[in-house]
């Protein structure tokens, strides 16, 4: 028995890595995603100076890993967008009733695609954070954000800083699985795209917007997106709205529930 179990998520697998393989937007989402990603990072390290103000002021005080790791708010379009592709366009061209006639097993369709196309983005997250770590590192120095001056490096041997670049890589992947779970529910591309750039742009958005501090830290502590790259934070974490693992839990809910929903639409719903 757990031989055939074996034998059907091993097929179900090797299926779900030559759709995603031979579709023609794997290959250019996810160089979008790593080119967006590193290049943004870099852009904004090569352009930061050190403040005037004294560095004794906290507000001073530029969280690096952080900035060096901006380039992730676009990169992550690119995540949705394949994740997105990954599914909807099964449904779009009839596709998905040949999948589930070969393996009939829904759970074993929905989990093989989810290990595929978020080992994918891992993948190219990976590559991406540490081009931007190395560009971070090499342009902030020349910059004068150096230890001398009193600032701490780039360096994954510190704490902080790993959980930052490392906290990074979990979040690309949880939002694939998030966009994969929305893309089961919606079977539709532009819907999901539509969706998930709702759910993840426009609260930051709101959070800006409204000036109660009680609904703002709300939103920000709601938000997948503000939660969820609250781990990237390396200074000042009392002030954030949420702690940094506390923050990418949040988004590994929404994972959670968008995947729990889309397997219970699969079993209730034809093809």
């Amino acid at each position: 028995m757990a031989a055939g179990q074996g034998l059907v998520a091993g097929r179900a697998l090797w299926a779900e890595w030559t759709k995603l393989r031979t579709m023609p937007a794997t290959g250019w989402t996810l160089a979008a995603m790593v080119l967006t990603t590193a290049a943004i990072g870099a852009l904004v390290t090569w352009d930061l100076t050190p403040p005037d103000c004294a560095r004794s002021d906290p507000s001073c005080d530029f969280d690096l890993a952080k900035l060096s790791l901006s380039g992730v708010y676009l990169g992550q379009a690119a995540v949705i967008v394949l994740a997105a592709l990954a599914v909807t366009t099964e449904y779009e061209t009839a596709m998905i009733r040949t999948t589930l006639a070969s393996c009939p097993r829904r759970f074993a369709v929905l989990a093989a695609k989810a290990v595929v196309v978020t080992s994918a983005v891992v993948g190219a997250a990976t590559i991406s954070v540490v081009i931007s770590l190395l560009a971070g590192r090499e342009f902030l120095a020349g910059n004068g954000f150096t230890t001398t001056a009193g600032y701490r490096p780039l360096s994954l041997g510190d704490g902080p800083t790993l959980r930052a670049y490392g906290g990074t890589v979990l979040y690309l992947g949880l939002v694939a699985l998030l966009s994969l779970g929305v893309a089961f529910v919606v079977r539709h591309t532009g819907g999901t795209v539509s969706i998930l750039f709702v759910l993840l742009y426009v609260a930051p958005i709101m959070s800006i917007a409204v000036t109660d501090p009680r609904w703002k830290e709300w939103i920000e502590k709601a938000s997948p997106m503000t939660a969820g790259l609250s781990i990237q934070a390396t200074l000042r974490l009392d002030a954030q709205s949420i702690a940094p693992w506390a923050g990418l839990g949040v988004l590994a809910l929404y994972a959670v529930a968008a995947l729990a929903t889309a397997l219970l639409l699969l079993h209730l719903r034809d093809a």
